[in-house]
């Protein structure tokens, strides 16, 4: 259980940074400083633009992947263009969870 106070001295500048960074991430400013001060991952939320940027991307892996295997037997040159680009939208997705 948390029964200290700590106070400390920033400028209004400061202080709003904090706050915009805490409210992004979803965290109190306390609780955003005690995480920035122990160097504990401090993750931001994703925006609702990101969401969805996210689920398109995953789509587009999904129906690159579906082009791959339709082509696989007829145009092999074809596949291996669309298997590389289905890898490189997953790399991409991949970084979203980082």
């Amino acid at each position: 259980m948390k029964k200290e106070f700590v106070q400390f001295r920033c400028s209004v500048y400061e202080k709003k940074l904090l706050r915009i960074k805490a409210r992004k991430s979803g965290l109190s400013i306390s609780e955003y400083c005690r995480r920035a001060a122990f160097d504990d991952r401090i993750v931001e939320r994703m925006t609702d633009e990101q969401i969805e940027a996210y689920k398109l991307l995953v789509k587009y892996q999904r129906n690159f992947k579906l082009i791959t295997n339709m082509f696989r037997k007829r145009n092999p040159r074809l596949a291996e263009e669309t298997a590389q680009l289905a890898k490189e939208i997953r790399q991409h997705f991949l970084n979203f969870k980082k």
